[in-house]
């Protein structure tokens, strides 16, 4: 059994080091569909090429199973802390990554035959086969489940490829107490081992201080804050004027124009409503979004549904972000849920009804985004709103992500909304586009709230007019079972990234 449990221990491993590799491809270098599949099919290839030169083994298996296990343990444990550094200078990133992704896919390839044929002097074939393979899946299986659940959201990418290296590395010094009848000085291995074993330590005693250096590298303004939290990496950073919000290395806002986008995002759908009571934001868990709502007089309760509770925490305890949303998400009028906006959407009774609607989530960069921006979930939304309400939807660049921005307009159109395209610049972001939508036909709006920093009544004019570099293209709806905008947005941001 003892054996069976090393197999299981190596598959799970083996697993989560390569979990580990494709969450930062798809962090450093954004197409998150492809960085997953290549860097897991690179592993398995690399198994394969392992399993192939298992056969170049003859003599000394046990030692050399051992001595595979200590150099899984440093490449895959210290994995994350260099994959990181090398984030800092990203031409050196793709070939550090896809190295390790190979090294450690080739040894744990020439583990499992080594151990195979270590244990066939004790089980008959089929049966040792049979229990060494279900092993493997199932410690595959518990490694799949554990890194998003548990792993990820409680240690973080760096600490978790440190903690399994530890693990590569006990299993290492178990396996010669296991193996010690095959092994002819086990003594020389042992301290091996426990050399690996104290590196890895000392890796996850300074684990903070390795994401710090790595990140320092990253982020042009000195990091005030971190935190990873069961969705995403928080970042913000602080330069001579302004601070940065960025989440998995996305910038989110800066100080210094966050106002134009959050007026330009909130004002046009609360002057094009025909009440301003009740309202809604999605997403915004910075509150920033909310402290443009409370402006207006007429508003009496505002429902910010925002998955992350680290994001709307720091929303209201990081001093930085609570006086830029001025205390927003503290306001007698402001309810915060966390939870999914879509599955929120889908429990809440029909009555349950909204007079403005302000959709303001990250681009769509994945699977779990881009459900938020198809025809399932607009309708969700558009059966809880009241006659004469207004919607504004954040929807990327129309300049640098053109087809993505018209596949998120005639996604809103299938759904049954009348839209009105417009767009603002950024000066952190650059041409920046929304969607102005209604159930119902209707004009542009012509006044906005006075007094505002970016918006007044000519500049409003001026955003819903399009030139022709941002003029509509044909795109595909976005649909729960296509997904075709997480692919539009992939391929037009990967030219500029």
């Amino acid at each position: 059994m003892a054996a069976f449990a090393v197999v299981f221990l190596i598959s799970a491993c083996g697993l989560v080091y390569e979990l580990v590799a494709g969450a930062l491809a798809s962090y450093v270098l954004g197409d998150s569909i492809t960085q997953f599949s290549t860097v897991i099919g690179a592993y398995l290839s690399a198994m394969g090429l392992g399993a192939w030169l298992s056969r170049y083994v003859d003599k000394d298996e046990a030692r050399v199973f051992v001595e595979l296990e200590v150099a899984v343990a440093l490449i895959g444990g210290f994995s994350a802390p260099v994959l990181f550094l090398a984030f800092g200078h990203l031409h050196y990133f793709r070939p550090t990554l896809y190295l390790i992704v190979v090294s450690v896919g080739t040894l744990v390839g020439l583990e499992v035959p080594l151990l195979l044929r270590i244990l066939q002097r004790k089980l008959e074939f089929k049966e040792l086969v049979a229990r060494v393979l279900s092993v493997d899946y199932i410690g595959a299986l518990f490694a799949s489940l554990l890194f998003p659940i548990f792993l990820v959201p409680k240690l973080g990418l760096v600490r978790t490829s440190l903690v399994f290296g530890v693990l590569n590395a006990l299993v290492g010094l178990w396996s010669t107490s296991l193996l010690v009848m095959e092994l002819k000085r086990p003594r020389g291995l042992r301290i091996r081992c426990l050399l690996a074993l104290c590196l890895l330590l000392g890796g996850l005693f300074y684990s903070d201080r390795l994401t710090d250096l790595a990140e320092e590298g990253i982020y042009a303004d000195p990091i005030i804050y971190s935190k990873q939290s069961h969705y995403q990496r928080i970042v913000v950073t602080h330069g001579r004027a302004s601070f940065q919000l960025f989440l998995d290395g996305n910038l989110q806002f800066s100080s210094a124009d966050e106002y134009r986008y959050h007026e330009a995002l909130v004002h046009p759908p609360m002057a094009a409503a025909r009440a301003r009571g009740n309202v809604l934001v999605l997403g915004g868990g910075d509150g920033l979004a909310v402290r443009e709502i409370l402006k207006h007089p007429e508003v009496e309760h505002v429902t910010l549904v925002d998955l992350d509770q680290a994001m709307t925490d720091l929303a209201r305890k990081l001093p930085a972000v609570r006086e830029l949303n001025a205390g927003s998400l503290e306001d007698a009028r402001v309810t915060v849920i966390n939870a999914d906006a879509m599955a929120w959407l889908a429990a809440q009774p029909r009555e349950s009804r909204f007079d403005v609607a302000i959709v303001d989530f990250p681009d769509p960069n994945n699977f779990s985004l881009g459900k938020l921006y198809t025809t399932r979930f607009y309708r969700l939304l558009k059966g809880h709103l009241t006659p004469g309400a207004a919607l504004a939807v954040q929807s990327t660049s129309p300049l640098f992500s053109r087809r993505s921005y018209w596949c998120i307009e005639r996604t809103l159109r299938e759904a049954g909304f009348h839209v009105r395209p417009y767009h603002a610049f950024i000066p952190s972001f650059g041409e920046w586009g929304f969607h102005l939508a209604k159930v119902d036909e209707f004009e542009a709006p012509a006044h906005v709230l006075p007094g505002l920093r970016f918006l007044d009544d000519q500049s409003l004019a001026a955003l819903f007019l399009l030139g022709p570099d941002l003029s509509p293209l044909p795109a595909e709806v976005n649909r729960l079972n296509n997904q075709i905008l997480v692919q539009y947005y992939e391929s037009e941001w990967r030219k500029w990234n």
